[in-house]
């Protein structure tokens, strides 16, 4: 890659940052006004590692996602409308605003299929879009998005040496934010990253600083091009700050004061290498952009009650 397009990159990383942010701000407001039909999962201080992960991946490739915040979508490609549609349970969702509360993203045509409906079910359904693309001799890849909480599932373990015995094209991506729900990584860990963990099944594990987008990018960019190249999966750990609470309006009591000590705010370590004006531009044409998306949303009709059993398989 030559340095204009690394350049050109981080201008695109950045603005998809930058929109998910905004609509991050918007919703805390949007929720302390007028509530929630459900829990929303705030992202804020993480959206650099769905923002670069996504980044890696072609629009054919499949992202399995686990829910908190909207960068993971934003960054796949699908717009605000139907992203606010399904927060907000209009018609104009993704899902026709069946997925209201806890949104369940999903357009298939941009390679976004959905997250698991319960925490850590991501694994063998991403693996199995892997199969898929393996037994069809194509090149697409899946990654499965997951939180260090799920690591200590069986389906994590399972799938992982499943995946590595048949050389799955397939791209593990833990969300490492220290602290599940309430209960910290490491009272719970043996080991002190979950990277380490894929030695034991022959899959090469690497932990990035997930506030750096670019870093992000970079490390499962590789790990897509060695899925690619038929060598098997991989597992990426991103190490992240989860800034709010697990669900908004979570009162945290679980939390030092001082958690966010050490915190950097992704958005900052981006904006160094990004254009001062440019990056002002990008942060409030996507302050402007999430408003209008939030007002179109909040007049848009609900889902007709005759429309309740469409799209529901045996």
């Amino acid at each position: 890659m030559t340095t204009s397009e690394r350049a050109e990159l981080a201008v695109t990383l950045f603005t998809t940052m930058a929109r998910a942010r905004a609509l991050e701000d918007a919703l805390a407001v949007h929720i302390r006004d007028h509530g929630f039909a459900g829990y929303w999962h705030p992202g804020k201080g993480q959206e650099a590692a769905a923002a670069g992960a996504s980044a890696a991946l072609r629009t054919d490739d499949y992202l399995f996602y686990q829910g908190r915040g909207a960068t993971w979508p934003l960054a796949k490609g699908m717009g605000l409308a139907p992203i606010i549609g399904d927060l907000l349970g209009r018609s104009t969702g993704s899902t026709g605003g069946k997925g209201a509360g806890v949104p369940h993203w999903a357009d298939p045509a941009l390679g976004i299929m959905g997250e698991g409906a319960s925490l850590g079910s991501v694994y063998h359904i991403a693996a199995g879009a892997a199969l898929s693309a393996k037994l069809r001799g194509t090149d697409q890849v899946a990654l499965a998005d997951f939180g260090d909480g799920t690591s200590a599932r069986g389906t994590f373990h399972e799938t992982l040496l499943q995946a590595s015995a048949w050389r799955l094209p397939l791209v593990y991506f833990c969300e490492n934010n220290g602290i599940s729900v309430s209960t910290r990584f490491e009272d719970v860990s043996p080991t002190k990253t979950i990277a380490e963990r894929a030695a034991a099944y022959g899959v090469p594990g690497e932990v990035v600083d997930g506030h750096d987008a670019l870093a992000v990018y970079d490390a499962v960019g590789n790990a897509v091009e060695r899925a690619r190249a038929g060598q098997g999966p991989s597992l990426i750990e991103a190490t992240v700050t989860r800034v709010g609470g697990h669900w908004e309006g979570d009162a945290q009591q679980y939390r030092p004061a001082d958690f966010l000590a050490s915190y950097r705010d992704p958005l900052d370590v981006l904006r160094s290498r990004v254009d001062g004006a440019v990056a002002d531009r990008i942060l409030e044409e996507a302050r402007d952009e999430v408003a209008a998306a939030l007002r179109d949303a909040e007049a848009a009709p609900y889902p007709d009650p005759s429309v309740i059993l469409k799209d529901v398989f045996a």
